[in-house]
C-alpha cells in the first residue's frame, strides 16, 4: 500500500487529544531511564487519553465482526482455578521444559521465560511474581495481509481478535496449571493493558527483537504474532535474547515508513525514556488506527511476515555479520 497523499485525521478522534502529547507521556526525548507510564489500552482513569480510548473502541463497535471477537464472551479460556495446598517440588530446568511443554501442546506458537525486573511493570504498579513466561501466538499472514480493516472489510482485525483470545486460553490454562501444583500464578491475557509491560518482556524472554514499525519480530513469524503471559513464583531458568539482526535490517528498510498513512514510523532510532530505540509517533498513528478498526499496515508489510521469509533473512544477516567479523578480524 502507498502512503495516502495528503492523509488528514479525522476530527472525531483528533478534537479528543488532551493538551499532553502521547509522545510527552510516551517519554519521546527523555535522556533519564524510567517505566513506562499507564497510557492507551489501560483504564480510561489512568491516563489523559481516556476519553479518546473510548471514542476508539465505541467507533469499533460498529463493526458487528469486531465485536464478535472483542467480546468478554468470546472464547477467552477457563477462570482462575484454588491453588492446590500441596507444591509439587522439582528442578527449575525440569520446570521450564515442562512450561514449555505446555504451551507449545496447548494453542501457543512461541513460549519464552525471564526474571521479573521492575522495569517490565508500568509506573503505579507492581507484580511480586520472580517469573515470567511469554506466550507468543501467530496470526494467519493471508488475513493479516488484507489490513488496514474497514467495515466493508474488518479480516485483518477479526483476525487479531481472534489470536488474542488464542493468547488468551493459553495463558489462563498456563496459570490453572500452575496453580495446580501448588504454585502461585496470575495470567495475563491481551488487548488490554494492566501492570504488565509485555514487549520488554518478550524480548528479553527470547521472542524476537523491536523493529522499526514499534512491534516485535520474530526470526519465523516476523511481526504476524500477539502476546500474552503468566507470572509465577514457579522455580524456572531464563532464556536469552535472540539477537537476528533487526537493527540492522530495519536501518536500511523502508516498507514500514513509507507504507504508514499517517507517516508515525521514524526512520530513525529515538530517545526514550533514557534508551535509544525504534518509535511510532503515537500522535499520528492512534487516529488513524482509529478509523481503520486497528490498522496493521506496518506489520502486515513488513519483510519479516510474509511466511517462510523470517528463517532466510535471518541466516542472511547472520552470514553477513560473520564476514564482517573476520574481516575485522584480518
Amino acid at each position: 500500500m502507498k502512503r495516502l497523499a495528503g492523509y488528514i485525521p479525522n476530527p472525531r478522534f483528533t478534537d479528543l487529544f488532551p493538551e499532553t502529547s502521547g509522545n510527552t507521556v510516551n517519554g519521546l526525548g527523555e535522556t533519564e531511564v524510567r517505566r513506562a507510564s499507564p497510557f492507551f489500552w489501560h483504564p480510561a482513569d489512568k491516563h489523559d487519553f481516556g476519553a479518546l480510548q473510548h471514542e476508539v473502541i465505541a467507533y469499533h463497535r460498529n463493526s458487528p465482526e469486531i465485536c464478535e471477537v472483542f467480546n468478554p464472551k468470546a472464547p477467552r479460556g477457563p477462570k482462575p482455578v484454588e491453588r492446590a495446598k500441596t507444591r509439587v517440588e522439582k528442578p527449575a530446568a525440569d520446570w521450564a521444559q515442562e512450561i514449555k511443554n505446555f504451551v507449545l501442546g496447548d494453542e501457543g506458537d512461541l513460549v519464552g521465560i525471564t526474571a521479573m525486573d521492575p522495569m517490565y511493570t508500568y509506573e503505579g504498579y507492581e507484580i511480586a511474581h520472580p517469573w515470567i513466561i511469554m506466550i507468543g501466538v501467530t496470526m494467519d499472514y493471508g488475513e493479516l495481509s488484507k489490513a488496514p480493516p474497514s467495515f466493508e472489510d474488518p479480516s485483518a482485525g477479526v483476525e487479531v481478535g481472534r489470536q488474542y483470545n488464542r493468547a488468551a486460553r493459553v495463558c489462563r490454562r498456563l496459570a490453572n496449571f500452575i496453580l495446580e501444583q501448588g504454585w502461585d500464578a496470575k495470567a495475563w491475557p491481551g488487548p488490554y493493558a494492566s501492570a504488565l509491560n509485555m514487549i520488554p518482556a518478550a524480548i528479553a524472554a527470547g521472542l524476537g527483537e523491536l523493529g522499526k514499525h514499534g512491534s516485535m519480530i520474530n526470526r519465523i513469524h516476523g511481526s504476524a504474532f500477539r502476546l500474552s503471559a503468566v507470572t509465577t513464583d514457579m522455580p524456572l531458568i531464563a532464556d536469552k535474547p535472540d539477537d537476528i539482526g533487526v537493527d540492522d535490517f530495519c536501518a536500511n528498510c523502508r516498507i514500514c515508513s513509507e507504507a504508514c498513512p499517517p507517516q508515525a514510523i521514524f526512520d530513525e532510532k529515538q530517545m526514550v525514556r533514557g534508551v535509544k530505540k525504534w518509535y511510532v509517533d503515537f500522535d499520528k498513528c492512534i487516529p488513524y488506527f482509529g478509523e481503520t478498526l486497528a490498522c496493521g499496515i506496518c506489520i502486515a508489510r513488513c519483510p519479516w511476515s510474509r511466511p517462510g521469509t523470517g528463517p532466510r533473512l535471518a541466516d542472511k544477516l547472520a552470514r553477513r555479520r560473520a564476514r564482517k567479523a573476520d574481516e575485522q578480524n584480518r
